[in-house]
C-alpha cells in the first residue's frame, strides 16, 4: 500500500481545485469563440483575443511587489502572475507591454492593449472611461520620508503646510489625494515610482506618497538611507482589472473567473508568494 501525505493530500487537492476553475474558464472561453460566427458582434475585445490568439496587457513595471522589471528586464510580480493565469484559462499568449503609468488607460481606450493589470485603484474618475472587475486586491496610502514630523503625521492636515513638498507618481491617486488633501503643500510629480523614491533620498521632497507596498519595498531596497513607511490612515484603495467598457462578456468572464480564483484559495496564495516575504529583492533591476 503506498501512503499519501498529508502535505501531498493538500497539493493534490490545490491542483484538482485549479484544472476545475481552468475548465470553467475555457467553457467561458469557448462561448467567445461562438461569438465569432455572429454577423455583429457583442464582444469585440475577447473575439479578437480569441481570433489573435493573444492577450495583450498593459503593466507599468515599477510597482513592486504587484509589478517590477528584473535585472534581465522581465516584468514579474503578482499582477503579472495573476495575468499569466488569465491567459492560460482563456488558452491564449500573453503579451505583456510595459507602458509608463500615465499611458496605461489611454493606451487602453486607443485599443492598443486589451486590459490593464497594473495595481490600477478603481476610482470613479477612471470608471467614466474604461470598466473594471474586482477588486483583486485592497490597499491604502503611505508615506515614505526620511522627516520625523511627516513619519508622526495622523492625517493629510497635519501635512497640509507649504513647508513640505511631496512627490508622487504621474497620474496616480497619490498626486490627487496630496492635491485635494494638502492643497498648500508643494506636490512634484515623476514619471516611474523609482524616480519619485529617489527625489526623497536626495532632499528635493519630504516624503512620496504611494500604496503601502511600495512605500516598504522602498525602505528594503535602500537600507542606508534613513527612509521610514509610514502607513496614512486616509484612504481605501480598491484595485482592480481595467478593461474597455464596451465588452459585456468580457467583463463578465473576468468576474467569474476571479470569483472562481478567489473561491479556490489562489488569490490568497499569490499575497503570500508576493507579501509574506520579500525573496524576490535580489532578482529587481
Amino acid at each position: 500500500m503506498i501512503s499519501i501525505s498529508k502535505g501531498d493530500k493538500n497539493t493534490m487537492r490545490k491542483k484538482r481545485g485549479f484544472w476545475v476553475v481552468l475548465m470553467i474558464a475555457c467553457l467561458l472561453a469557448g462561448c467567445a469563440e461562438m461569438n465569432q460566427t455572429t454577423k455583429a458582434s457583442s464582444s469585440p475585445v475577447m473575439d479578437r483575443v480569441i481570433s489573435r490568439g493573444e492577450l495583450r496587457v498593459g503593466v507599468s513595471g515599477d510597482m513592486p511587489p504587484m509589478n517590477l522589471l528584473t535585472k534581465e528586464d522581465k516584468v514579474i510580480g503578482m499582477d503579472v502572475d495573476l495575468a499569466t493565469m488569465i491567459a492560460e484559462a482563456m488558452g491564449v499568449k500573453l503579451n505583456l507591454q510595459r507602458i509608463d503609468f500615465a499611458g496605461l488607460l489611454p493606451a487602453l481606450e486607443s485599443g492598443s492593449i486589451d486590459m490593464i493589470l497594473s495595481n490600477m485603484t478603481m476610482t470613479p474618475d477612471r470608471n467614466l472611461k474604461v470598466a473594471f472587475v474586482g477588486p483583486y486586491f485592497t490597499s491604502g496610502k503611505a508615506f515614505l520620508t526620511k522627516r520625523s514630523s511627516i513619519a508622526q503625521a495622523r492625517g493629510l492636515p497635519d501635512v497640509n503646510s507649504p513647508q513640505y513638498t511631496f512627490a508622487a507618481l504621474k497620474g496616480s491617486t497619490s498626486a490627487e489625494v496630496i492635491r485635494k488633501g494638502a492643497p498648500q503643500a508643494k506636490l512634484l510629480t515623476a514619471d516611474t515610482q523609482n524616480d519619485a523614491i529617489q527625489m526623497v533620498i536626495d532632499g528635493k521632497a519630504d516624503a512620496m506618497i504611494a500604496d503601502y507596498p511600495i512605500c516598504v519595498v522602498g525602505t528594503y531596497r535602500n537600507p542606508a538611507a534613513g527612509l521610514v513607511s509610514v502607513v496614512a490612515p486616509i484612504t481605501y484603495e480598491p484595485i482592480g482589472i481595467a478593461v474597455p467598457k464596451s465588452d459585456p462578456l468580457l467583463l463578465n468572464w473576468l468576474g467569474n473567473f476571479l470569483n472562481s480564483l478567489e473561491k479556490a484559495g489562489y488569490m490568497d496564495g499569490l499575497k503570500e508568494k508576493w507579501f509574506a516575504q520579500p525573496t524576490w529583492l535580489p532578482q529587481m533591476k
